[in-house]
């Protein structure tokens, strides 16, 4: 039998995904990852462009839904992306309707960059953990990831 949650408990879980999400969705924070990758990058195609590299290939509108913003709008900064070099969009092999985005070689080499500021960040972040908590962490927060994802 599995224990339930008390509300009380739902509610600190609740409070605490409000402020991871707070955080991740700053514009600050995506100007200091970029500042400290050492790239130039317009902080609106940063996440999805990182998107496009970890999810790729994508569709313009699974990647608008992703991201929380009209389809026309992604669909236009994924074109500057993509005049930027960093991705190309193709016709779905599957769907001929569906134009996918997937990241370029220069867009892997600007994502890889930003992989190494992230890990300097989360460094510092967790310097003070133990190691057997930070792994705790990271499967709690993958099975609660694919149970919110159905």
């Amino acid at each position: 039998m599995h224990n339930t949650p008390t509300p009380s408990i739902l509610r600190d879980l609740h409070g605490a995904l409000i402020d991871i999400v707070s955080v991740m969705n700053r514009p600050q924070r995506d100007e200091a990852m970029v500042q400290e990758a050492g790239i130039a990058l317009d902080r609106a195609l940063f996440p999805l462009l990182v998107m496009v590299e970890r999810l790729g290939p994508i569709g313009i509108v699974d990647l608008a839904d992703r991201v929380g913003r009209d389809y026309t709008t992604v669909s236009r900064q994924v074109s500057k992306l993509e005049s930027l070099g960093f991705v190309e969009r193709r016709s779905s092999p599957t769907d001929g309707r569906v134009r996918e985005a997937v990241v370029t070689a220069n867009g892997k080499a600007l994502t890889d960059k930003i992989d190494v500021a992230r890990e300097k960040i989360a460094r510092s972040i967790f310097a003070d953990w133990p190691a057997e908590d930070v792994n705790e962490l990271v499967r709690l927060m993958r099975r609660f990831a694919d149970a919110i994802q159905g």
